[in-house]
């Protein structure tokens, strides 16, 4: 218990310190430390799992000592009267006198103390709080994975962005000087007007890409810092390259890796719904038990005309009484045994859930490896393929200056370089959460 208060008042604290800095600089790994302390869903966690604490001691705390006092004062602004035999006062036989019993004023206080002794559902309330802890704990435990998963997604977004706003300004300022060149060659008559609209045309839809590239770039940034639970003005600096991170994770993965079913998260969760169920129809059949439990009461009064409770000389009168409680469910109609068969197909149910997540989740950790060695295939063939296309439009450039390819034809190559170094940025982020994916798996983080 202490571990996790200690985590809680941790989180809280970087919060207060990280509202006094607006600006950050970041690698992948203390992005995810970031999101996983500050996140929306990460602070929401913790304060589960808090609550989830208050819960358990809540219900511990109905079986210990509870003690109750009360207060309270009576002015008898009309005083109830009681007729009793004429005679008694010396009337005539048969006659009534009406009678004032008691004085206007009086005052009580009291305290009570109850103990519970047994009680079936109690002790069923004790051991469900313990599995409503496990419960959130492992919830908490999904949502750093979830926050993992996002993090990664989005730092890698916005590494890519900045790639790409780069390779294409590159690409747009090297178009822009040839066809510069080619203009002053057009005007003196060296080369046709329709090679200098096709080269017009390629940097008109470069510098396409390229505002494309910086409004992507500033919705990807924005995507980060809201990720990281941080305010949108907030500066980010981020401090490792796309490039080495894929690299990374192309080659930190062993090929024969294998996974934990007992390990994983979701497996864990539903455990601990369908240990949740049990509880609960273990909840409705101890509801036929008897249950026991303690009382003592202490009470003092005072009686007057007049309001003279305070005063030193008041009469108090003491009385006290203790006493066991015993309650047994004898005849219900059936109601009990609904319930408690409501609860016990509930049961049931869930343990036909928890046999279905084992095997979804064997299921998805293989669909996770497959979808990582795809996206290593594709980021080779990416790299591949820029590489050719690089060359060919090289080659191209070369053949138009000399006067060998037409505008057309180098129009085409490096239309084709555009889309393989879109294509190659694209299969690096592809890459890259896969792999965070597949090792959610693999090395689920421990609290």
């Amino acid at each position: 218990m202490k571990k996790y208060l200690f985590i809680v008042l941790i989180g809280l604290n970087f919060i207060t310190a990280k509202a006094q800095n607006s600006a950050y600089s970041l690698s992948l790994e203390q992005a995810i430390t970031l999101a996983q302390d500050s996140s929306y869903a990460s602070v929401n966690a913790r304060r589960e799992m808090t609550r989830a604490l208050k819960k358990k001691w809540e219900t511990t705390a109905t079986g210990l000592p509870q003690i109750s006092g009360s207060v309270s004062y009576n002015n008898n602004i009309k005083q109830p009267v009681t007729l009793i035999p004429g005679e008694i006062t010396g009337g005539a036989p048969g006659s009534f006198t009406p009678v004032v019993f008691g004085t206007e004023q009086n005052a009580t206080a009291q305290a009570t103390l109850e103990q519970l002794i047994f009680d079936g559902s109690y002790l069923v309330g004790l051991q469900a709080a313990k599995t409503f802890l496990d419960f959130s704990k492992n919830a908490y435990e999904k949502t750093l994975i979830e926050v993992e998963k996002s993090t990664v997604n989005a730092y890698g977004s916005a590494l890519m962005s900045d790639a790409l706003v780069l390779v294409f300004d590159n690409n747009y300022n090297t178009l822009k000087k040839s066809y510069e060149e080619l203009q002053v060659v057009y005007e003196n008559g060296l080369t046709e007007l329709e090679a200098l609209e096709q080269l017009e045309i390629t940097l008109l839809e470069v510098k396409g890409y390229l505002d494309n590239a910086k409004r992507s770039q500033s919705l990807a940034y924005n995507l980060l810092r809201a990720t990281l639970g941080l305010p949108l003005a907030a500066e980010l600096e981020l401090t490792d390259d796309l490039n080495a991170l894929v690299l990374r994770a192309a080659q930190e993965l062993d090929p024969d890796i294998s996974m934990d079913l007992q390990k994983q998260i979701d497996v864990r969760i539903a455990e601990n719904f369908s240990e949740q169920r049990r509880l609960e129809w273990q909840l409705e059949r101890s509801r036929a038990l008897p249950s026991f439990s303690a009382f003592m009461n202490y009470s003092t009064q005072a009686f007057s005309n007049d309001f003279t409770f305070t005063d030193n000389s008041q009469q108090w009168f003491q009385s006290s009484v203790v006493g066991l409680r015993m309650q047994v469910p004898i005849f219900s109609s059936g109601f009990r045994s609904a319930r408690s068969s409501q609860a016990k197909i509930a049961w049931d149910q869930a343990k036909t859930e928890f046999v279905q997540t084992k095997q979804a989740t064997q299921i998805a950790f293989e669909n996770s490896l497959s979808d990582f060695n795809l996206a290593k295939d594709n980021y080779n063939n990416a790299s591949r393929s820029v590489n050719l296309a690089e060359r060919v439009a090289q080659k191209n450039q070369i053949k138009f200056d000399q006067g060998i390819a037409s505008s057309f034809d180098l129009y085409q190559a490096q239309a084709q370089y555009y889309r393989a170094q879109q294509n190659y940025y694209t299969s690096l982020l592809a890459l890259l959460n896969a792999k965070t994916a597949l090792e959610t798996f693999i090395n689920p983080p421990a609290l």
